[in-house]
C-alpha cells in the first residue's frame, strides 16, 4: 500500500533475483479499511515510493484509482472460511476478505508467475496462499522473512504514527516473542504458558493486549501443545497505534529452527522458475 520502508525493499530483491520482469503495485485499498481505521490518513508518498523502485530494478510500477480496481455495482467477495476470521480477523471485520478480493483482482490483472509477501503480516500470508491454492491461481507465492529495525521493531508504514515515548516501548513486542521463542528452546510445550508469557512482558511494556496466539501455522486453530509447524503471534496498543508482530517456528524432538510460512505444497500447479 506505499510508503514503502526496507521491508518492501527485500521483497522487491527478491523477485529482481528470481523473475525476468519485475512488476510492484501500489494501491491503498480502500475495501480492508474498516469504517473507523486510518484509510484518510494512511501514509502517501507515491513519488519516493516510485523512486525507490526504480532503484531496485523495478520494472513497472501499477497504481490504479479506486475507479480502476472497484465498480459501483461488485457484489463479489472471497471469504476464506476459518482463516480470516481468527487473530486480526476478530478485531477487524471485513478486513481479509477485503485483502483476499484486491489480491486477486491484481493476479488477474498482472498475471505473475510468481508473487512475493513478507511474512511480518503471517496471517496475511496464510491467507492468500490458501485462496491461491483453492483458486487454481497459476502462481507461486513467496514469502520473506520479516524485517526488522535495530532494536526489532518489525518494520511497518505506520510506524511513523508512534510518538517518542511509543516508540521507545514498541520494541517490547518483539521481545515478548523473544521470551517465547526462549521457553520453547528450553523445552516449554505447553501454549497457554507462552501464551501468557507473551501477555506479560507484553503488559511490562505499556501495552494493552488484543491477543497473544500460539496456533498451527498452516491451519491458525490454537494449540494445546507446541509441535510441529507453530505461529506466535501478538497483537496490541500502544496509545491508539495497533502493532502486530509473529514468529514461526518448525518444532520437532530435539529441534526448533524458526521458518517463515510458505507452502508450495497446497498448490496444484508446478511451479518452474
Amino acid at each position: 500500500m506505499g510508503a514503502l520502508h526496507e521491508g518492501h525493499a527485500s521483497l522487491v530483491r527478491m523477485a529482481r533475483e528470481r523473475a525476468g520482469y519485475v512488476v510492484a503495485s501500489i494501491f491503498v485499498n480502500p475495501k480492508q479499511f474498516a469504517p473507523r481505521e486510518d484509510l484518510v490518513r494512511y501514509p502517501r508518498n507515491e513519488a519516493r515510493d516510485a523512486e525507490i523502485l526504480a532503484e531496485l530494478g523495478c520494472d513497472l510500477l501499477f497504481v490504479p484509482s479506486d475507479r480502476d480496481m472497484y465498480s459501483t455495482n461488485d457484489r463479489t467477495r472471497i471469504d476464506i472460511v476459518g482463516l480470516s476470521d481468527v487473530l486480526c480477523g476478530l478485531s477487524r471485520p471485513g478486513h481479509f476478505q477485503g485483502v483476499a478480493l484486491v489480491v486477486a483482482k491484481l493476479f488477474n490483472i498482472v498475471q505473475p508467475d510468481e508473487a512475493f509477501f513478507g511474512q511480518k503480516d503471517a496471517q496475511q500470508a496464510v491467507i492468500i496462499q490458501r485462496m491461491v491454492a483453492d483458486l487454481d491461481f497459476p502462481i507461486r507465492i513467496t514469502i520473506g522473512p520479516t524485517i526488522r529495525e535495530e532494536d526489532g521493531l518489525a518494520m511497518s508504514s505506520r510506524n511513523s504514527y508512534l510518538d517518542e515515548t511509543e516508540r521507545k516501548r514498541a520494541p517490547a513486542l518483539f521481545a515478548a516473542l523473544g521470551e517465547a521463542k526462549s521457553l520453547i528452546a528450553d523445552g516449554e510445550r505447553r501454549a497457554e504458558t507462552i501464551r501468557k508469557a507473551i501477555r506479560a512482558v507484553m503488559e511490562d511494556a505499556g501495552f494493552a493486549v488484543e491477543y497473544a496466539a500460539v496456533v498451527d501455522g498452516r491451519s491458525l486453530t490454537p494449540l494445546e501443545l507446541i509441535e510441529g509447524t507453530v505461529l506466535i503471534a501478538a497483537a496490541g496498543r500502544l496509545g491508539k497505534m495497533r502493532l502486530i508482530d509473529n514468529i514461526a517456528l518448525d518444532v520437532t524432538p530435539g529441534s526448533i529452527r524458526e521458518v517463515v510460512l510458505e507452502f508450495p505444497e497446497w498448490s496444484r500447479y508446478e511451479f518452474t522458475p
